[in-house]
This record gives structure tokens, C-alpha cells and sequence, in this order.
């Protein structure tokens, strides 16, 4: 019976090393191949983050997880491919993180809290994001643009803050003249930069902020920002309407 070409390049993942006498010798990998195209996926993440798609070499993502440059290429066509394929897992694990936040019955502002924060913590804890979409704009977003999946996530993504905007301005509590992808921006635009420019921001103004205290504060600065500047033309309404007390 003919192997096919996935089993022989499963095989030839396998094919075992030659050993040196009284060195401990690796574990091989397991008969996995999701797991496989998963750790590639990994691995490939911390180097395109590290060195961007020019700087990123498939040899050495093949050597760190044990498997082959054909195997790669096997699974994803080729280094492009595999670059596509971990813009695509970032944008995803982002956006899966949003739309579990469950904030339909919130109030809005407090909804719209929850939203900002969830932006902010999830940055702090994956720099990798931010270095590979800024590795992205290097390269002028040419291969994010060939990626309908990642164009479909951020449509969710700015579906969720509408929804929110929208209850707000239902209420009375949001001003009405708002575009949610610019509120976005804004929302992404301090979170982003906090991590992309952590190391010279905090030497330039001797400021470190990777500090507990000053991701805090930071944290409830960009969402009471947001949130005051969305109830700004509200607030200014309201006080125009009330009656003046006689002086």
C-alpha cells in the first residue's frame, strides 16, 4: 500500500538521529499533527515577533520543534504562508477574548470599561501582538491585506463597540457624534504604545512602565479618558438645561 505524502512527511519528521553514545537524547515528537502545526505556529509567532518576516528563518522554526522545512512548507506553502498564518492566530486570539466578554446586560459606560480593559490587559500580556503588527506596518500591511479572515475578526471586533456606543447614545449618557473605529483608535492607540515604546519612552522620561503602579494608573487613565470624552457633549447639554439659580 502507497504511504501518502502526509505520512511520509510524518515519517520523515521522525526519522530518528543518529545517537551519541551516553548523551541524552531529545524526546521525539508523537504521531500529532495538529499538535505539530499548532507548535510550529508557536514557535513561528516568537520569531517573526523577534525578527520580523525578512529577519525570521524557517530552518531554525523546523529546528526548534523538531520537525523539517518540508514539513513546514507541507502544512502552511511556504514562509509567507506561515507569516499569514500567525497574523491570523494573533488576530483571533484578540478578538476571541472580546467577544467572550460578556458585557449585554452592563450599562453602557460601565460595558465600555470593561471593553477598554480587556484591550489594555491583553496587550501588556502579549507583546508579541504588538511586535508583529508593528513588524506589519514595516512591511506596509502587504500581507495582512491578502487575509479575509483577519478583515472579518476586526469587523466583529468594532461590531461589539458600536453596540455599546449605541446603547450609550440611546440612554443619553454617550454623545451622538461618534465613529466607532475612531473610538477604537483611540482605545488601541494607548494601549499599543505603552508596549511598542516601553523601553524608549520609560529611558527617555526615566519612567518605568512595566511598574504595577503605572500600569494601574494608566489603566484607569485611558478609560476614564474615553468614557469623560464621550459623555463630554451630554454633561455640557445637561448643564445648559438646568435652571439657573437667581443670583
Amino acid at each position: 500500500m502507497e504511504r501518502s505524502e502526509h505520512q511520509t512527511l510524518e515519517a520523515g519528521s521522525r526519522r530518528p538521529e543518529r545517537e551519541t553514545p551516553g548523551e541524552p537524547q531529545p524526546p521525539r515528537r508523537a504521531h500529532d499533527p495538529e499538535r505539530t502545526r499548532q507548535d510550529i505556529l508557536d514557535v513561528a509567532t516568537e520569531e517573526f515577533a523577534a525578527l520580523g518576516f525578512s529577519g525570521a528563518r524557517v530552518d531554525a522554526i523546523a529546528e526548534r520543534t523538531r520537525t523539517t522545512k518540508r514539513m513546514i512548507y507541507y502544512y502552511f506553502g511556504g514562509k509567507e504562508g506561515l507569516y499569514l498564518a500567525v497574523l491570523e492566530q494573533a488576530y483571533r486570539k484578540l478578538r476571541a477574548a472580546e467577544t467572550d466578554l460578556a458585557v449585554g446586560d452592563e450599562a453602557p459606560a460601565d460595558a465600555l470599561r470593561k471593553l477598554i480593559e480587556l484591550t489594555f490587559d491583553y496587550q501588556e500580556a502579549h507583546p508579541e501582538f504588538v511586535r508583529l503588527v508593528n513588524a506589519e506596518n514595516v512591511n506596509n500591511g502587504r500581507y495582512l491585506a491578502q487575509s479575509e479572515a483577519i478583515l472579518g475578526l476586526n469587523v466583529t471586533a468594532i461590531d461589539i463597540l458600536a453596540s455599546i456606543l449605541q446603547r450609550g447614545q440611546a440612554n443619553g449618557v454617550f454623545r451622538p457624534d461618534v465613529d466607532p473605529i475612531d473610538v477604537h483608535m483611540l482605545i488601541s492607540a494607548f494601549c499599543f504604545f505603552r508596549v511598542s515604546n516601553r523601553y524608549t519612552f520609560g529611558l527617555v522620561f526615566q519612567r518605568d512602565l512595566s511598574s504595577p503602579a503605572v500600569r494601574d494608573r494608566h489603566k484607569r487613565m485611558i478609560a476614564d479618558v474615553v468614557i469623560g470624552w464621550l459623555a463630554e457633549e451630554t454633561g455640557a447639554r445637561h448643564a445648559q438645561s438646568r435652571p439657573h439659580a437667581p443670583a
